[in-house]
């Protein structure tokens, strides 16, 4: 719990003496690493909570209300991975993220989770190649 955060309901912290989220991405980045130091020397990440903000007291009042479905669990984490990020941290798996960005998204549009974008059938003929002249290949370049 925080008394530091205003106006977010959550943030990242790392220790004073371990890496920051810039020098962690950038010993990821180097391409000579050891991967067996990369555990050690990385941060422990605290998450730390604004209880006076609005979205961290609805969730609160949603577990203790015995109501623990999914939607509230991926709610949690998408909450864990956005302040991961805003944090300046990057996410191990982003397509997990998006994927429950989107499922939000279509919870909010009253989307039912059961239907399946609609795509046009893929015409399976090939193309057929056309006669061209020896111009209509690559430019010439000086």
């Amino acid at each position: 719990m925080s008394n530091r955060l205003t106006t977010s309901p959550c943030c990242i912290l790392t220790s004073e003496f371990g890496w920051s989220a810039n020098m962690e991405r950038i010993m990821k980045a180097q391409a000579l690493r050891d991967s067996s130091t990369m555990g050690y020397m990385a941060a422990r990440k605290h998450l730390e909570l604004n209880p006076h903000h609005k979205i961290i007291e609805s969730l609160k009042t949603l577990f203790e209300s015995g109501e623990s479905n999914k939607l509230a669990k991926d709610l949690v984490f998408l909450l864990h991975s956005t302040a991961l990020l805003s944090s300046g941290f990057s996410l191990d798996d982003p397509k997990i993220h998006a994927g429950r960005i989107h499922q939000l998204i279509s919870m909010c549009l009253d989307i039912p989770t059961e239907e399946e974008p609609k795509s046009e059938p893929v015409d399976s003929t090939p193309a057929v190649p056309t006669e061209a002249g020896d111009d209509a290949g690559m430019e010439e370049v000086d």
